[in-house]
């Protein structure tokens, strides 16, 4: 039998919809991807900007910056540490920072932290109070809207942690 759509029952539509978009991340439809992987999906050469920032707004309040980026072909780190009384801790109230120019070792180092880590849509938890660390992940052909960064394990974060402690050390 020959019906036309709009002459299915009421029930039809609705249901076939709600299929058809339970896969839904609430961004999208089901069959666009709105995770990637790193050294999968992005790889290291497109690798733009990596943002790791904690936050604290406890008494004194904590602040650190982690920022690695390239720029005309060379890998650069930079990394900044506030200190104050008030909370948000602002860019005046910067205490320490320093830049490091990386070598082609110390780069894959670096991606060696992030590969096989997921980058998903950003998520914005302003209420639960974590002081992070939030980490931001950009790379060429980013279209802006999925740059959170997991990385694949505690193990990698807290060796990624102490990496950037040691590069910090030579960066002044």
């Amino acid at each position: 039998m020959n019906r036309p759509i709009y002459k299915l029952p009421a029930v039809v539509i609705p249901a076939a919809m709600m299929i058809l978009l339970s896969g839904c991340t609430g961004t999208g439809l089901p069959f666009i991807k709105r995770e990637k992987t790193v050294g999968k999906d992005i790889a290291m050469d497109d690798i733009t900007e990596f943002y790791w920032t904690y936050a604290t707004s406890t008494f004194p309040p904590e602040y650190q910056r982690y920022y690695f980026h390239t720029e005309d072909g060379k890998f650069w780190f930079y990394h900044e540490t506030r200190e104050g009384e008030r909370f948000p801790l602002q860019e005046e109230d910067i205490t320490v920072s320093g830049t490091l120019d990386l070598t082609a070792e110390e780069w894959n180092t670096f991606f060696d932290y992030l590969n096989n880590g997921t980058v998903r849509s950003r998520e914005e938890n302003t209420d639960s109070g974590d002081s992070g660390p939030w980490t931001y992940l950009y790379w060429k052909n980013d279209k802006g809207d999925i740059q959170q960064f997991s990385f694949e394990s505690y193990k990698k974060a807290s060796d990624f942690e102490a990496f950037c402690k040691e590069l910090k050390a030579k960066a002044g």
